[in-house]
């Protein structure tokens, strides 16, 4: 195996013409071949003899469940983790990738599905953070802007991370790595947080980059329909193992759905994982009318439609609440929103309208300025820190990383994070307990994990959120708040969730679904509200949903 040094030389060495690699496409020589890559964890294999070739001007799809391996594979090609067997190859020279230095210096490059920024920096701070040259202000910024407009990623220089919504900030950790120009590109879910125009877009203008300058693209993901649309071959991986790889010509969505999970899913799983507004709600459609047929006779089957307020009592009921911001910007503005028990409420509208400050709020990380919360009836106190939760208030955050869990716990520690009481006594932590309730609750939720002692950062996306879950609908709660329950989850984890969540209303939970992902609202949602600069604009049930005026509301206009 040769030096990184050496692996550069190689790169320098590569084709710089455009239309050189136009015109080798697919019969060019790989960028890079990964050989029988192995690696373990204990008893686990993450990866387990995979081979893999990305090749330039063509854009590579690693497809597979939370957990496959891939992102564990594409950590291996950047320098994050060192795999125990295998070789691999940049531009024809076999390297060692000892770090993400080597692999920058190789001309690699990865956009991560979690956040590597500073918050308390600006964009342009966060961009240029760890460049080795003096930095100018001025030629910074417009450095930002220009690769801002290139890729149509519109953020501001100047702007606060702490300020950005969730998209914005993947949209810089974008700009971070397409700063230097890598040849190279690993995307670890890069529109988990996008909106879905926002993705096309970004695909759009990546796919002619890619084939004009010949840069070569890995696209690591679980949404089917991205991984449909936007690559040229595919490589499905479960449990570490490749098993199998295709044009992406001859590919569909059923296939690939099966090949990742081992087995048939449902419809409206693979339609979530698709992001297919129009077959979701043909579905919808029809689905209620299966449900009224079953419940009423034909004549009653328009009135079984129309019912929009279920007969079941108000679990959660949000009146006239505002919080305003330290600049005087109103994040939620008189809002109002009831759940009944046993119903799921969907909270649809587009990322930064107010949604994760209503998550927030009711999880008691912040303080509304007027307004009440009555919870079954009680109005609790929300300036008390832990009251909703005592109320019988259950989370699952947006972030499960920043609000969620704790990485560095165990995960029979984060299982009890919420309620100690259940293993300990008079303060004091009775260990086999938690060991006890760790592996009671680890069954119940199908987590994968070592042990019940295995740290939470070794964990797979799906069994983190898996853990949250478990934990909250553990405590018998009267209300589920589920924040974009199923982002960055692959279509069986969607599917798991979606049951979950569904499971949890049959039993008489009052469930308030609170998500950007519209085709998830409208696969999941009984009734569904829209929220636009912090306010309720509208609602209708989910047997009459109709699409045109949704999008009117959704854009805060009067429908």
């Amino acid at each position: 195996m040769t030096s990184a040094s050496e692996g550069v030389a190689a790169s320098a060495a590569a084709p710089s013409d455009p239309m050189a690699w136009k015109l080798h496409g697919r019969n060019s020589a790989p960028s890079v071949r990964l050989q029988r890559i192995t690696k373990r964890y204990g008893q686990v294999v993450a990866c387990d003899d995979v081979d893999l070739e990305l090749h330039p001007g063509r854009i590579h799809g690693v497809l597979g469940e939370n957990g496959a391996g891939k992102s564990t594979l594409m950590k291996i090609l950047i320098g994050l983790i060192q795999p125990d067997e295998g070789t691999i190859d940049v531009h024809g020279s076999p390297v060692r990738i000892t770090d993400p230095i080597t692999a920058s210096d190789l001309g690699i490059a990865m956009v991560h599905q979690h956040y590597s920024l500073v918050e308390q920096l600006t964009v342009w701070e966060n961009v240029v953070l760890g460049e080795p040259t003096k930095l100018n202000r001025a030629d910074a910024c417009a450095r930002v802007a220009a690769l801002s407009e290139r890729y149509g990623l519109g953020v501001d220089p100047l702007a606060s991370v702490t300020r950005l919504t969730a998209g914005q900030r993947q949209r810089v950790e974008i700009i971070k790595c397409l700063r230097r120009e890598p040849r190279i590109i690993v995307f670890d879910e890069p529109t988990s947080v996008l909106t879905p125009a926002e993705s096309e877009q970004l695909f759009s203008v990546l796919r002619r980059v890619v084939v004009d300058e010949g840069r070569t693209v890995a696209l690591v993901s679980h949404k089917l329909d991205e991984i449909l649309h936007a690559t040229d071959e595919v490589t499905i991986m479960r449990r570490g193992r490749v098993v199998d790889r295709l044009s992406t010509s001859k590919a569909t969505a059923s296939g690939l759905a099966q090949l990742m999970v081992g087995r048939p899913v449902s419809l409206r799983s693979e339609a979530a994982a698709l992001g297919s507004i129009e077959t979701i709600t043909a579905n919808v459609l029809s689905s209620a009318l299966d449900d009224a047929a079953d419940t009423a006779d034909a004549a009653d089957t328009a009135a079984a439609l129309t019912t929009t307020v279920p007969s079941r009592p108000v679990v959660l009921d949000v009146r006239n609440i505002t919080v305003i911001a330290k600049d005087g910007h109103r994040l939620l503005d008189d809002l109002s929103i009831t759940v009944h028990a046993g119903e799921i409420v969907g909270l649809a509208g587009v990322e930064g309208n107010g949604q994760r400050t209503l998550g927030d709020l009711l999880a008691s990380l912040v303080h509304a300025d007027s307004g009440t919360v009555i919870v079954d009836g009680s109005e609790v106190d929300i300036h008390r820190p832990g009251a909703l939760s005592a109320a019988g208030v259950g989370i699952i955050p947006e972030d499960r990383h920043d609000s969620g869990c704790v990485l560095d716990l165990s995960v029979a520690e984060n299982l009890v994070l919420a309620d100690l009481a259940k293993v300990a006594k008079r303060g004091v932590l009775n260990r086999k307990a938690l060991e006890v309730r760790a592996v009671e609750l680890m069954r119940a939720f199908d987590i994968q994990a070592r042990s019940p002692h295995a740290s939470m950062r070794s964990l797979s996306g799906g069994n983190q959120q898996r853990v949250v879950l478990a934990r909250e609908l553990s405590a018998n709660p009267k209300v589920l708040i589920a924040a974009q329950p199923t982002r960055g989850l692959d279509v069986g984890a969607i599917e798991y969730m979606s049951e979950r969540l569904r499971q949890a209303a049959t039993d008489g939970v009052g469930v308030l679904l609170i998500s950007t992902e519209l085709e998830e609202v409208l696969t999941l949602a009984d009734r569904v509200c829209v929220i636009h600069a912090g306010k309720i604009v509208g609602e209708m049930s989910r047997s009459a949903i109709d699409l045109e005026r949704l999008g009117l509301l959704l854009g805060g206009m009067a429908a």
